[in-house]
């Protein structure tokens, strides 16, 4: 009669010496962002280091950049400052110049840079989402309603209608041959900024706070 051995489990396959398990799928990362951010070379980078864990870009208006936080639709965003910090952590990224939004043929493009003193006595349009809150000296107000957004802002000033004044990533977002835009000088910055839940602050925040530093992935968090 055949003797029955008995398996031992010592004798499964291990991995070599001084290597671990390569870790489970997680859920996504959803990174929100308003318009005009510019997320993609972290977004290389994230897939670089984090193949197992999928990144979810989620389109966030400004107006609702905090409550989608709040809410938990994305883990984290690129928020337009100013916002209401309670509650986050916010760390400023870069700032964005101003730039002035004209028709091609408008006599506010004979130059390569503007300053508010040159918009005296123009048709500024401000639309509902603007997020310079930036006033002119002797500007005029159309005679319409404010645009519901900036592309519709940028569509009537295509018309031959005023100009309006956003900042650059805006203008390139929302770019037509019929427009063009000029710096404007004296105008106010605005700066884009990352921003998350304080409380929720998990290991995948960290690693893409450290990707948007230019952390290497074997760096500290120093």
């Amino acid at each position: 009669m055949a003797k029955r051995t008995r398996k031992n489990a010592s004798s499964a396959p291990r991995p070599p010496r001084g290597t671990s398990p390569a870790p489970a799928p997680s859920g996504p990362f959803r990174l929100g962002a308003i318009p005009g951010a510019t997320p993609g070379k972290w977004i290389d980078v994230w897939r670089e280091r984090m193949p197992r864990t999928p990144l979810e870009l989620v389109h966030l208006n400004v107006a609702e950049q905090r409550d989608g936080l709040m809410s938990g639709t994305v883990d984290a965003a690129l928020v337009r400052l100013p916002i209401d910090r309670d509650g986050l952590h916010v760390i400023p990224l870069y700032d964005e110049l101003p730039v002035v939004v004209a028709s091609t043929d408008s006599a506010l493009t004979a130059v390569d840079e503007l300053h508010r003193e040159d918009l005296a006595g123009e048709v500024l349009i401000v639309p509902a989402d603007d997020v310079l809150d930036i006033t002119v000296d002797d500007e005029i107000a159309p005679s319409f309603p404010p645009p519901r957004d900036t592309a519709e802002a940028i569509a009537t000033v295509a018309a031959g209608v005023g100009a309006v004044i956003v900042p650059m990533s805006l203008a390139r977002l929302h770019h037509r041959k019929d427009v063009t835009y000029r710096p404007l000088i004296d105008g106010p910055t605005s700066t884009v900024g990352l921003a998350w839940v304080a409380e929720r602050t998990t290991p995948a925040i960290e690693t893409f706070i450290g990707i948007v530093r230019g952390r290497t992935a074997n760096s500290s968090r120093s």
